[in-house]
């Protein structure tokens, strides 16, 4: 009877890790991240990847923070209806076609012509990408779920640990994007808390408006790219 036990039980465990594999796997005329890497801009792509997190839905379209095991595909202004947006929760995969392209940097996928909800679950765990910054390597990660640990927040040009909008003409009330700045091996970056990612009613939005220039900080966020690495944080941990 154990020995019958034990077979069924490697049996299941067999066909579970059969199904979590089928469900990784890329569909027929799918692109895998490599290929989608290499693919020039302005050209077709399609590719199978899981939603992390979305910005806010506007006016029948979404813009996506999405991630597979082996890189992130950011996909800006998918057509989209409120319903089909509701279905788009952290961990859901979709297939989507659209056009390969780069805005200051930033690689995306857009103009969109189809997309499909599929079967199959995953949320990205945070890769510390700490050592990367100032690296050429850092870029290798771009749209991925990521973290860095123990930054020094630094004075913005007024003097505060963080601005409203990069100018510092915004406001809370306005739902301004946050922007602030750390140091590491005594270089300085520019991080930012996207409104429509995360709004003035957030936890990460009121932490980074009660930083304080010289706190030491743990981050996690999306590594969006502009003029250089400009990630959209999700979370912040005062030390």
């Amino acid at each position: 009877m154990k020995k019958i036990l034990s077979v069924v039980l490697t049996l299941a465990l067999a066909l579970s890790l059969a199904a979590c594999g089928d469900s990784d796997k890329k569909s027929e005329g799918v692109m895998t991240y490599a290929e989608y890497n290499a693919a020039a801009l302005e050209s077709q792509v399609t590719v199978e990847t899981y939603v992390q997190a979305n910005q806010s839905w506007w006016d029948n379209k979404i813009t996506l923070y999405t991630q597979d095991k082996e890189g992130g595909y950011f996909i800006y202004n998918m057509a989209c209806s409120e319903a089909d947006s509701k279905k788009l929760t952290p961990g859901t995969k979709i297939r989507v076609t659209g056009t390969k392209s780069e805005w200051s940097g930033e690689v995306e996928i857009i103009d969109v012509t189809k997309f499909d909800i599929l079967s199959g679950n995953y949320v990205a765990p945070a890769t510390d990408v700490t050592s990367k910054l100032g690296t050429d390597e850092l870029v290798n990660f771009q749209n991925r779920f990521v973290s860095f640990k123990g930054l020094t927040v630094a004075a913005r040009p007024d003097g505060n640990a963080f601005q409203y909008k990069y100018d510092g003409s915004g406001s809370h009330d306005e739902n301004s994007d946050l922007y602030f700045d750390v140091t590491y091996n005594g270089q300085t970056y520019t991080f930012t808390v996207e409104s429509y990612l995360c709004g003035n009613d957030t936890d990460v939005y009121k932490a980074v408006e009660g930083l304080k220039v010289g706190d030491t900080v743990d981050l996690e966020g999306f590594l969006y790219w502009y003029e250089g690495a400009n990630p959209h944080i999700t979370k912040v941990v005062v030390k």
